[in-house]
């Protein structure tokens, strides 16, 4: 299942409501902050932790590697940290082709769906 990005951006977010995005469960969450460096959410004093922006972009982006590209925890962990700035252009070059081709399938659907329309019915 891919990624699902929120539709009203908040400043932080919630670990269930980050699980839900990326339609997996809370304990992986939590696995991915123990095994990634880079993953860092802001805990309060109880333990609970708030995802920023930039956070949920770096777990996208872990996702991504580990998820949809089929990596190991340690080949994404290594990726990350030998050519991070490379595997982040990459994955920004992904995301924008994903939205062109769902644009793109949207458009196709609205066309398809619209009645066609003959010369008789035209109006000039």
């Amino acid at each position: 299942m891919p990624y699902k990005p929120p539709k009203i951006e908040k400043i932080q977010y919630h670990i269930g409501e980050v699980a839900k995005m990326f339609d997996v469960n809370v304990s992986l969450i939590r696995f991915w902050e123990n095994e990634f460096d880079i993953l860092k959410p802001h805990k309060d004093g109880k333990g609970t932790r708030y995802f920023k922006s930039k956070d949920l972009d770096t777990l996208h982006l872990i996702f991504h590697l580990v998820k949809e590209q089929g990596m190991t925890l340690e080949g994404a962990k290594k990726k990350l940290k030998d050519q991070r700035e490379q595997t982040l252009k990459n994955f920004e070059i992904v995301k924008r082709l994903t939205r062109i081709k769902s644009d793109l399938v949207t458009l196709k659907e609205e066309i398809e769906d619209k009645p066609k329309e003959t010369s008789d019915t035209l109006q000039w």
